[in-house]
């Protein structure tokens, strides 16, 4: 939503969670199929996007984030902005961008698409657009297959190769996200799942419906996964210890990848029990990323 309570534009771009993924074999295009539950974070695990007034559309960076993205000229956000002037068919379009940085990039929790999304939805009421929402997811998924999820920023059954969204009645799941500040290529994880073949016999399932309480909707949970999970651990051996620490956490009642990593979360019965897990973890692993969030149920 824009912030109207400062003399800017502001919008938040919170980090998308996968709470299982299912991923099929490479189509002719070379991207996958997919079937995931996709939710979203709070304000505790989230980057910013603020427009100030320019004749051209130009973007700062910042935040403690911001130097993994030192000299990239054409990340997301201004490919969406750009994107966006050139469908409304209008001359003159300017903003000035700031993103103010706090995810991890390239770490499975969508960052760029997430700043992307939300670069769309702001820019599109900044410049007074009045494009719809569908005008907007398609714009989306010519930018990367989770930014149409972004831009609906709510519970969503994400298929296709992400294009496909619906609705999912969902509550807030408290969690822990945890990210090992090490690198890890999407396209090496995906290399190396076609690679052994994991995709076989895809298909996509029913989401698990939501029971009333946390503890029981994980035992659903369960019997998902993440099927990038394991070429990810064999690429990146933290994405393991970061899994058997959260398993480990007092009050964790699972834990797992999401996306290509190599982000995790453990999800608990409460924030407070979460707060309190991310405490504990940032002090024992000070290298490591950790947040504490509750993912936004249904509106």
């Amino acid at each position: 939503m824009i912030d109207n309570a400062t003399s800017l534009a502001s919008v938040w771009a919170p980090a998308k969670v996968n709470l299982y993924l299912h991923v099929g074999p490479p189509l002719d295009d070379g991207r996958h199929p997919l079937d995931s539950l996709v939710m979203f974070a709070d304000g505790n695990a989230a980057d910013r996007i603020s427009i100030r007034p320019s004749d051209v559309i130009c973007l700062n960076v910042d935040g403690p984030v911001s130097k993994a993205l030192k000299g990239e000229k054409n990340n997301l956000v201004l490919q969406a902005a750009r994107m966006l002037a050139e469908a409304t068919g209008r001359s003159g379009l300017g903003a000035a961008l700031s993103l103010h940085k706090e995810l991890p990039v390239a770490a499975g929790i969508g960052g760029g698409s997430a700043d992307a999304a939300a670069t769309l939805k702001a820019l599109n009421q900044y410049w007074d657009i009045g494009f719809g929402e569908e005008a907007l997811l398609n714009l989306g998924v010519e930018l990367g297959a989770d930014i149409p999820a972004c831009i609906k920023g709510e519970p969503v059954l994400m298929r296709g190769i992400g294009e496909k969204l619906s609705p999912f009645d969902m509550e807030a799941l408290p969690i822990v996200l945890v990210n090992p500040q090490v690198k890890l290529s999407t396209g090496d994880v995906f290399k190396k799942f076609d690679g052994l073949n994991l995709g076989d016999g895809f298909s996509e399932r029913e989401g698990p419906k939501w029971t009333g309480d946390v503890k029981s909707y994980v035992e659903l949970l369960k019997e998902y996964s993440n099927d990038l999970e394991e070429p990810a651990k064999s690429l990146c051996p933290a994405v393991k210890d970061v899994l058997e620490t959260l398993e480990g956490t007092a009050g964790a009642l699972m834990a797992r990848m999401s996306g290509s990593g190599p982000t995790c979360f453990a999800v608990f019965d409460t924030i407070e029990e979460a707060q309190a897990a991310a405490y504990v973890l940032s002090k024992q692993k000070k290298k490591w990323w950790v947040r504490a969030t509750l993912l936004a149920g249904s509106n």
